[in-house]
C-alpha cells in the first residue's frame, strides 16, 4: 500500500511539474495569450488602415472631387481662369542699430 502512494504521488508530481514547466505550460501559455492579444491589436490597426484605403478607392473611382483635391494639393495644379495666390507668413526682422560711427 505505502508503494501505489508513493508511485501515485511520484506521478502527480510529474504531471504537475510538466503542467508548469512542459511545452504546454502555463508560462508557455501565458507568452502566447500576449502574442495573440498583440496580434489582435495589429491586425485591428491594418484593418482601420485597409478601411481608410478601400473609401479612397471608392472616392477615387466614383467622383473627381478626390482627383481633383489630390491635383491640386500633391501637384500645384489650378483650373483655368483660376489665379492661384500664395501667402507665406514671414518673421518681422529685427531693428538694426546703425553700424557707421557718427563723427565729430
Amino acid at each position: 500500500m505505502r508503494f501505489a502512494t508513493l508511485v501515485l504521488l511520484a506521478l502527480i508530481a510529474v504531471v504537475h511539474a510538466e503542467l508548469w514547466f512542459g511545452k504546454g505550460g502555463v508560462p508557455r501559455v501565458m507568452s502566447l495569450r500576449a502574442q495573440v492579444e498583440a496580434q489582435h491589436k495589429s491586425n485591428s490597426e491594418a484593418q482601420a488602415r485597409n478601411d481608410q484605403l478601400a473609401a479612397e478607392v471608392r472616392d477615387l473611382q466614383e467622383g473627381l472631387e478626390m482627383v481633383e483635391e489630390k491635383a491640386r494639393v500633391e501637384l500645384g495644379m489650378v483650373k483655368p481662369d483660376e489665379i492661384y495666390v500664395q501667402l507665406t507668413h514671414s518673421l518681422p526682422q529685427p531693428m538694426q542699430a546703425a553700424s557707421a560711427p557718427v563723427s565729430p
